[in-house]
């Protein structure tokens, strides 16, 4: 049966007596889409992550920023400035902890080679052959 110009037929896998290229387009396009869902997921993820990275910081920007505003408040009382002193102390300590604690340590460089220990490792490998 032909409707507007095409062939209309009812079958159940619109692979049955596709070609062996349309086949393998098919199951292209299938791997393609599977792995852009992983990637829009792992985006998503990490954009998660940046959001909660950010609040922190802002949080950071905004006791840093209030420093000063304490320290007017607290005036020349002493009390009150040690007590400003101890909290400040507390919260830098608390800070530069979380900053360590979520530092990856970096991978320890190769050391750089140079020219005799190149020419002692080839004539070493010679020698082995």
């Amino acid at each position: 049966m032909r409707l507007f110009g095409f062939d209309t037929h009812h079958i159940d896998n619109p692979l049955d007596g596709a070609s062996p290229l349309d086949i393998e387009m098919y199951h292209m396009l299938a791997h393609i889409i599977a792995n852009q869902e992983k990637i829009m997921a792992a985006i998503d993820d990490l954009a998660t992550a940046v959001t909660a990275e950010d609040t922190v910081i802002d949080s950071a920007v905004v006791l840093l920023n209030g420093i000063p505003a304490l320290i007017a408040a607290a005036g020349t009382d002493p009390a009150k400035l040690t007590a400003l002193q101890a909290d400040i102390t507390a919260k830098t300590t608390t800070l530069a902890a979380a900053v360590l604690a979520n530092t990856p340590t970096p991978a320890p460089a190769a050391p750089p080679v140079t020219p005799a220990a190149a020419t002692t490792a080839a004539t070493a490998a010679v020698a082995a052959a």
